[in-house]
């Protein structure tokens, strides 16, 4: 896989909620570290993503931002 993104993190897909259209995957990072993303029903199936796999999470943006309290 070669993607322009720098941007790319390995991790596990650890749980999978789908439904009607959209499937919300989440991904360990690193222990107790998850990023949450929501893609389309279809390209969860094109993808086949199953819990316990490897997966790739890929950030592409213009900004980042940062928050502290």
């Amino acid at each position: 896989m070669k993607l322009s993104a720098r941007n790319v993190i390995e991790g596990v897909v650890k749980q999978v909620d789908i439904g009607a259209v959209n499937v919300e995957i989440t991904v360990e990072l690193a222990p107790q570290t998850y990023i949450t993303s929501i893609i389309t029903k279809k390209s969860f199936e094109n993808l086949g993503i199953q819990e316990g796999k490897k997966a790739y999470i890929v950030v592409k943006a213009s900004d980042v931002m940062v928050g502290v309290d």
